[in-house]
């Protein structure tokens, strides 16, 4: 007896600047039925005390980048990412194939409606991009962004910045954009929004060719 194969997912492309909201609508997305693939999720299992990326991390950066339990020590990190170009370039190197195998390997055993690949960089990285049906941008106004990171993570506004800087532009991300979610108003506003467009990918889904 031969078996059928799985067919593709359709997949959507999440993304937005830091403090937009893509945990948010990645959330409601699951809730109607969407299989959630977060490389933001790989990254921090990648670099937890035992993850598959602190050896290599550690031979390059030295024991400093490592907290007490072994784990990425991310204030460590990010002082040293952000002070030069340089390490921030040799820790992509070492975690950027990582997470896009471990994404892919998630894509392919999706069995949700469809998936949401969930890429903060997606905009900046083509590789993400070819994989998705469709990219969807969450936004929302970037004195807003800077309110949500400081009020969550207690950086101050110069670190937010810099962070932002090392982003797509809020405008390369909607000119990418298939489908945008305004995420600078209530909940509820970006409840309806994300129940349409689950409406939309799960239609288009169904349509793909087995």
């Amino acid at each position: 007896m031969t078996s059928t194969p799985f067919s593709p997912p359709f997949i959507v492309g999440l993304t937005g600047g830091i403090g937009s909201g893509k945990s948010a609508a990645a959330d409601l997305f699951v809730a109607h039925g969407a299989s959630l693939v977060d490389t933001d999720a790989i990254a921090h299992a990648l670099t937890a005390a035992d993850g598959a990326a602190m050896p290599a991390i550690r031979a390059r950066f030295g024991d400093a980048v490592a907290a007490a339990d072994g784990s990425l020590d991310r204030a460590a990190m990010r002082a040293r990412v952000f002070a030069r170009d340089e390490a921030r370039e040799q820790l992509e190197a070492i975690l950027h194939p990582m997470i896009r195998d471990e994404s892919a390997r998630q894509c392919a055993a999706a069995r949700g409606s469809y998936v949401v690949l969930a890429v903060p960089l997606l905009i900046e990285s083509g590789s993400y991009r070819a994989r998705c049906d469709r990219i969807c941008v969450v936004d929302c106004p970037p004195a807003l962004q800077i309110e949500r990171v400081r009020a969550r993570s207690g950086l101050e506004e110069a670190q937010i910045r810099a962070i932002m800087a090392a982003q797509a532009s809020r405008e390369q991300r909607l000119a990418a954009a298939d489908d945008v979610i305004d995420n600078s108003g209530s909940l509820e506003h970006l409840r309806a929004q994300v129940a349409a467009l689950h409406a939309r990918y799960a239609a288009l889904a169904a349509r793909q060719p087995d």
